[in-house]
Order: C-alpha cells, then structure tokens, then sequence
C-alpha cells in the first residue's frame, strides 16, 4: 500500500475553531493509523484577510490537543512560483485563460443572473479573444485574472471516502478563478498544486468544500497529476438540528482551553462527532485513537455537537485524576479567580480541591465552587430562608443552631475529622429526639452559604473546628427576630 500522506492546510484568516480542529484530527489519525505522514500548511495566499495573530493561534492550538506535525508549517506565501509556473502551463497548453473583466462588468453580469434564476458563474467572454488581443491586452498591462476552462461538455467524475461516487456536468462547474490580479494564487490553484507537490494522497477536509473539488479534478488532470483519495467530513449541527452559534460550539478552539476543558476530553469529544468505533466504548486516548480510527466508520449524517456530552466527558476526566494531578490543573484557576491569604497555604489549598474535585466538570468552575473556603468568615451573609429546612420554621433552625453549637464546642480537636463528625452527630441528633434534615440542613448551609455543596461534616473538616463555630453563630444571629 502507498504510503499515507495527509495535511491540515488551515487559513490564517481567524482563530482555529473546533470544526477545523476535527478536520485536523481526522487527517492526523488517519496518518497515524496508517505509520504515514501529517503535514502542516498554512494557506496565506489571501492577504486581504491574512489575521497576524491567527497562524498562532493555530498552531498553538494544535500543540494543545496534542497533534504535532512531520512536515512543516509551510506557506503559500513563499511558494508563488510554484503556482506560476503550474498557471502559465495551463494557459499555454489551453486549459485556463486571460479574463480581462472589470469588477462592475462582473457584478453586473450576476445581478442579470440572479434576476434570471440562474447560477451565478462566468459567462466566458475572454475565453472568445484571439491570441494576438490578449498578447496586445498583457502588453499595456491591463488587469488580469487567469481562470480554469471548464470543458463546454462531458462530466467530471471522482469518488469520496464519505459520500460514495459523484458525478457532476461540466455545464455546472464555473470557469474559477487560478491567479488573482494581484498575482497570488486562490485556493484553487494552490491548493492542488501544493498537495501534489507535497505528495499528499488522502485529502480530508470539511464538506463545504465538496463543491469545488470538480474545479480540483480538471486542474489535477490538465497539469498532469495524480488525483488523491478525497474524504469530506460533514458540518456539525445543535441539537436542534441547525446552525452552532458562539454559544454552542461556533467559538476559538483556545476558548474551550480558558473555559477549563482538558485536551484530552476535547480530543476525544470531537472524535466522536462523525466518527464511530462500532461498539459501546466511549473514552479513548490518543494513542488509542490513533489505532482504532478508520475512515471507513466516518458517517455522512451532519453530527451533532452536544455541549453536555463534552461537559460530561471533561468532569470524566478531572475525576479521574490523582489529586496532586488535579491541583496542577486547578490551581491556576483558583489563582485567577480567589484573592486570599489563605492561598498561601498549600495545605489548606489541597484540602479544599480533594473535596471539591468531584463537582467540578470545567475548571473554570473551580473558584466558584471553591470560594465559600476562602470568604472571610465576617463577610459571610445568609439568606435566612437558605437556613431553614423544608417545613421547619426560622425559630426552630434558630433553636437547632444553638444546641448544635454547644455539642460541637465539647467536640475534641482530636475527634474533628468527618468521620468522628458525622458518627458522633448522628447519634447525638437521634438522642436529643430531633431529625436529621432539621439540624444538619441549617448547618451545611450556615457552613458553605450555599444552597449545593459538600456534606456538612466534610465542610466541617476542611474549615476546623474554630471557624465552623465562627459561621454557625452567624447563621444563627441571622435568624434572630428584630
């Protein structure tokens, strides 16, 4: 079997969005499954929309998830030449021509069309000029554009690893544009002649592009070159069957890095959209990826990108980690979100995220369900109806309170751990006839502020003895009448 050349060629036009970081993950697989080669190319060739910061962006992007590349970065840039050569060569040999068309003679050819129901394309005009005008027209340098000369019959036919067999009437494919007046290539052009050059025989790119690859047929057999193996890969839709906004997953793939998402549940997130191993695994490596992926699981079907199902693979994850792993990951988070002094105390710091670590799904959440630690127990205010269980009232959460005050406060150091707690404080609300909810509600929420968070007796522990007391006398004057 030859070997397996694939590339991700994004354009440094915006920030590198998750649906691009499947198409780069796809090519990188399929590489990898195959001992072949991925190849990085930066396609640059539109300066008006060139973004300086988005090549970075890319890159760093890559790194992220854990690609890296055999070949490259390469750009388009630096290899006009190449391009040049493979446009004057089509030309010569009749297959693309001069277009001399002004920009208002163009629009208003397809504002006739438009009105007229048809498709919007060229309508050959310059293809009709003899040799000695265009040779007359290039010598007082007028604008230009060289264009592909679709053949006026026939069909262009090739086939996709994703959608089968397809067949397309040349009356259907425009007469594209391969040089620009400003002498840089398009996308066209480019991109078969890089891929050529490159040796890359399994191009794997979204389906957006499924239209322009007759355009890519007739320029691969005009300058002689072998066609690759194409796969298009379908566009993610929401769960409601439409277009991602920002919101859902239409964002920076760097933002899903600042929100708290790890790079291996995003790998393994976007593996799945489009791609199915045939049976009931759901968590996958890198590496097993990298072993399991084929091409031939890919499914035509538009897959639908569930941000709960990444939140669900990334708490996944996080709990799965050691603890002295989660506190690497965590802990710049918690630094960016909680200013104390308390978090100069490592210790404390560790005790906190043990506790929270199962609650956590992104870690941008880890302040917000670590912060109550790190108020400062005289800042803290209650809502006190937060502090009264169900059908209890204000007076007897008051009540509870207190008496849970005085039989902590003979609680022994030694003994205020959350299993001594939770033993002993048990026993001692069933002795005192009282129950459960009645007494322990009002002290988890004295101790947290919060209407969700861990156990009062884990609260307990974390806190000690002495600030548990602080909060609960707190709580309790929060209820007092008047």
């Amino acid at each position: 079997m030859e070997k397996v050349v694939t590339r991700f060629a994004p354009s440094p036009t915006g920030n590198l969005h998750i649906g691009g970081a499947r198409t780069a993950l796809f090519s990188y697989l399929w590489a990898k499954k195959n001992k072949g080669k991925f190849i990085l190319r930066i396609e640059d060739t539109d300066q008006d929309r060139y973004v300086e910061s988005a090549e970075n962006s890319i890159i760093k992007g890559l790194k992220w998830l854990g690609m890296d590349w055999d070949d490259g970065p390469y750009h388009q840039s630096e290899r006009l030449d190449l391009y040049n050569a493979a446009a004057k060569k089509m030309v010569e040999e009749g297959n693309a021509y001069y277009c001399f068309c002004s920009q208002d003679r163009l629009k208003e050819m397809r504002e006739k069309q438009v009105a007229n129901k048809q498709a919007p394309k060229y309508d050959g005009l310059c293809k009709s000029l003899s040799p000695e005008e265009v040779e007359e027209k290039l010598k007082n340098k007028e604008k230009h554009v060289i264009r592909l000369k679709v053949p006026e019959q026939g069909s262009v036919e090739f086939h996709d690893e994703v959608r089968g067999d397809i067949k397309i009437d040349c009356k259907d494919i425009d007469d594209q544009v391969l040089v620009k007046s400003d002498g840089f290539p398009t996308y066209h052009l480019a991109v078969v002649v890089d891929d050529n050059d490159m040796g890359v025989n399994w191009v794997i790119r979204g389906e957006e592009w499924l239209p322009s690859v007759p355009k890519h047929v007739l320029i691969y057999k005009a300058l002689g070159y072998e066609l690759p193996n194409f796969a298009h890969l379908s566009l993610f839709i929401n769960k409601g069957g439409g277009k991602l906004s920002k919101r859902e997953g239409a964002t920076s793939l760097l933002n899903y890095r600042d929100q708290g998402y790890l790079p291996e549940a995003v790998v393994n997130f976007i593996s799945f959209l489009g791609w199915n191993p045939k049976d009931t695994r759901e968590i996958f490596s890198m590496k097993e990826l990298e072993q399991e992926f084929d091409l031939k699981n890919v499914n035509k079907a538009n897959p639908i990108f569930d941000t709960d199902k990444l939140d669900y693979l990334n708490g996944l994850y996080i709990r799965n980690f050691s603890l002295d792993e989660f506190e690497k990951v965590a802990l710049p988070f918690m630094e960016r979100d909680i200013k104390s002094d308390l978090m100069a105390d490592k210790g404390y710091v560790k005790s906190v995220l043990a506790l929270e670590q199962e609650r956590v799904k992104k870690l941008d959440e880890v302040g917000k369900y670590t912060k109550l630690f790190f108020t400062p127990d005289d800042q803290l205010r209650y809502d006190p109806e937060l502090l009264v269980w169900k059908k209890s009232t204000p007076e007897e959460a008051k009540d509870n309170l207190e008496k849970i005050i005085e039989y902590f406060k003979t609680i022994d150091e030694q003994q205020w751990n959350r299993g001594d707690l939770e033993e002993n404080t048990i026993n001692w609300i069933k002795e005192q006839g009282l129950k459960n909810g009645d007494v322990l509600w009002p002290v988890r929420a004295a101790l947290s502020g919060e209407k969700a968070s861990p156990s009062p007796f884990e609260l307990a522990e974390v806190l000690g003895k002495k600030r548990s007391l602080i909060r609960l006398e707190k709580a309790k004057s929060s209820l007092q009448k008047g």
